[in-house]
């Protein structure tokens, strides 16, 4: 099973966006809520590139935000990467 992080704030559109492509697909993952805590959001941006939310690793991948996460959706290369679990 792969492993899908999103990082997210409670009132951002884009999140609510992403996470349902996530819930269709019946993709389970976690949730970190960056809202209000700068250091988290910090370590967010160390680890994905990103300042904006969502941020979404898959499998130890950042691939960015909600445009992006549906764009390898739209291009087919989006369910092959949540297979791969390496």
């Amino acid at each position: 099973m792969s492993q899908v992080t999103i990082y997210t704030t409670r009132y951002c559109p884009f999140c609510v966006r992403a996470k349902a492509l996530l819930d269709q697909l019946q993709v389970e993952y976690k949730e970190i809520p960056v809202d209000g805590d700068s250091e988290l959001r910090a370590r967010m941006e160390s680890i994905t590139g990103g300042y904006t939310v969502p941020q979404i690793i898959i499998n130890e991948r950042a691939i960015g935000g909600c445009d992006d996460l549906y764009a390898l959706h739209r291009k087919g290369e989006l369910l092959p990467l949540l297979q791969d679990n390496n």
